[in-house]
């Protein structure tokens, strides 16, 4: 975790600093890609400490407040970072959001020291090609139980999420014919709705099960009300569902990893399957691309949203098939 702050905040430093020597936008570009790429083991980290770190508190609980936080910094973050660019010149932005890194981390070690946590000692690597840490967790992904069936319904949601998200702008602003001021407003009542979502979440304690119902069942909803309306209001009830209801998805998903997946093995996996998961994202993005006119994005919203709930129904079913035999062999022995 300090490993990825402390580095971005260096490719933030390297990035203007480049850029006042050789000047051209690549490195902006690059310095993006980097922070993107240590963001997402920065959130791989979290999840494992994350256990480990309320361990006596109802895990459920504790992710909906850590996607709370999520939400939050995604919301303000954007809001900051026009502020300042409407002061200052990007490279003191840049250099803003290195020193926001540098804070984060003298914050983590702070923490670290005054609150006695110890983090568990991560096991030796175990002997054998470089491979074999990416092979164990392909492997963990096909044989542990239940953990197939979360790939592929998160990859499901994925489909839906994608398409939303590669298409809002120009259903709201183009079919639907609405201003850039409703369309930020729809935004806004969006981060609203997932903020409320999530409140309630981390105050009531539902079933992990009846949390991942709700969600899907949600999202698949919205997606098919979004695609199919011919009214701004339809498409903004099935967006605020769309995007209200996936990060409650996201709490059963992540407290289900952190049930099936062994500890020593929880990184290594984990990572793994956010890449399985998000993988239907740029497919989703693809489509948009190849079914680009206004007649066709709603249609392909409602297909890829009743797909979604086909795998959902499946991949029910296929668990519900697999109790059904493992009872009938416990009772037959």
């Amino acid at each position: 975790m300090r490993i990825s702050q402390t580095v971005r905040a260096l490719a933030c430093f390297g990035g203007i600093l480049a850029y006042a020597l050789f000047g051209g936008i690549g490195w902006l570009i690059a310095l993006s890609a980097v922070c993107g790429v240590l963001t997402s083991q920065g959130l791989v980290a979290r999840e494992v400490m994350l256990p480990q770190i309320f361990s006596t508190q109802q895990f459920q609980r504790v992710l909906a407040y850590s996607q709370l936080a999520d939400q939050l910094g995604f919301v303000l973050g954007p809001m900051l970072a026009a502020l300042l660019l409407g002061l200052w010149r990007w490279e003191w932005v840049v250099g803003v959001t290195g020193m926001l890194f540098l804070l984060a981390d003298a914050a983590l070690l702070l923490w670290h020291r005054t609150s006695g946590f110890r983090a568990a000692e991560p096991p030796p690597p175990p002997p054998g090609h470089w491979t074999l840490p990416l092979r164990i967790a392909l492997r963990h992904v096909l044989v542990l139980p239940g953990l197939k069936k979360v790939v592929l319904l998160a990859a499901a949601e994925n489909l839906v999420i994608g398409v939303t998200l590669a298409t809002s702008a120009a259903m709201v602003t183009g079919l639907h014919a609405q201003s850039n001021h409703y369309y930020a407003g729809l935004q806004t009542a969006g981060a609203v709705a997932t903020v409320l979502i999530l409140l309630t979440i981390a105050r009531a304690a539902w079933p992990a099960r009846t949390l991942g119902l709700v969600a899907f069942v949600s999202i698949c909803a919205g997606g098919v009300i979004a695609g199919a309306s011919s009214a701004p209001w339809g498409y903004a009830l099935g967006f605020l569902l769309i995007v209200g209801f996936d990060k409650m998805f996201n709490v059963y998903i992540r407290s289900a990893r952190q049930q099936i997946i062994p500890p020593q093995d929880y990184g290594k996996t984990t990572g793994v399957v956010i890449l399985l998961n998000n993988m239907t994202q740029p497919l989703a993005g693809l489509l948009v691309s190849v079914f680009s006119s206004r007649t066709q994005t709603g249609p392909l919203i409602v297909i890829l949203s009743l797909t979604m709930g086909g795998i959902g129904a499946a991949v029910s079913i296929g668990a519900a098939l697999v109790r059904r035999r493992k009872r009938a062999l416990a009772l037959g022995e």
